[in-house]
């Protein structure tokens, strides 16, 4: 009996040592990807230590210089080192992304919850508000926005932000119509909790818990609307080290120097790719479709 009990508790111990070995490492990709996004959240915080260079002072003796181990992005046709133009461009192309999400986000959120309760005429107002709002294409709904309210740094962020409100006002109005009629919400208006406390305790909190996922691949559309607007001149103007106002300042000089360019692109695509692998793999976490 002894042995018996001894032989179970060795094999039970072997289990347990043996069990997180079994769990699955996040894919090579995702992790390159989270990696990106820390040296984008360095260079946004503290630039300064990425690059010793001024992003806005140059000479123009040296413009238009190739990569080298002095400049490694090489200079544009002012002097000026790309590299630290594209560290500090950082800040701009990504700060106006987040603060255009996050202006979809709680607006989407506010009209999505107002949507999904049991207003019928409400429901009906935001719907309309959303399909009127999604037959426009996002940037030409930007471009329509900045038409009628000016560009510039902040008027950039409210473009994109009231193109992507459909997005999440009909992500919050199925889920709010999906979670209130659950059976563990019906059971608590039962046992007789209030409107108020059901709403904070138990339909809130299961509405909005898709979100996190949701914004951070939201974050990538949202850079590319910014820098295409910058590009046509709508956005932050020369000379703001923003990735796509140096896309346009590039382009002039595109037949002889490709990397005033190529960077800014590059960086681009890095971290709108970044932001969607990272979004991606934690949906699918959520989801249940990754093992723990």
């Amino acid at each position: 009996m002894t042995q018996t009990v001894s032989t179970f508790a060795s094999d039970e111990a072997g289990a347990i040592a043996a069990a997180p070995s079994t769990r699955r490492k996040p894919p090579l990709g995702v992790v390159l990807s989270a990696a990106f996004l820390l040296a984008l959240a360095i260079a946004l915080v503290v630039p300064f230590w990425l690059t010793g260079y001024d992003p806005l002072s140059g000479d123009v003796t040296i413009g238009l210089q190739a990569p080298s181990l002095v400049h490694w992005f090489g200079t544009d046709r002012l002097g000026r080192d790309v590299f630290a133009r594209v560290v500090y461009g950082t800040r701009y192309s990504l700060l106006i992304g987040i603060a255009g999400m996050l202006l979809s986000l709680v607006v989407g959120t506010l009209l999505g919850l107002l949507a999904g309760m049991k207003n019928r005429w409400l429901d009906e107002v935001a719907s309309r508000l959303f399909d009127m709002l999604s037959a426009f294409p996002n940037v030409l709904l930007a471009l329509l926005v900045i038409a009628l309210i000016g560009p510039g740094l902040m008027n950039v962020a409210v473009a994109i932000g009231i193109a992507g409100i459909p997005k999440f006002g009909r992500l919050i109005r199925s889920q709010t119509q999906l979670v209130r009629n659950a059976d563990y919400v019906r059971h608590a208006v039962l046992y007789g909790q209030s409107r108020g406390k059901v709403f904070l305790r138990h339909l809130l909190p299961n509405v909005l818990v898709a979100i996190p996922i949701v914004a951070t691949i939201d974050i990538g559309s949202s850079i590319i609307a910014v820098s295409g607007l910058s590009f046509l001149g709508l956005g932050p103007q020369p000379p703001t080290p923003e990735w796509g106002v140096m896309l346009a300042e590039g382009r002039d000089v595109l037949r002889v120097a490709w990397w005033p360019s190529v960077f800014p692109g590059v960086a681009i695509t890095l971290t709108v790719i970044s932001f969607t692998v990272v979004g991606s793999y934690l949906q699918r976490r959520f989801e249940g479709r990754l093992a723990p």
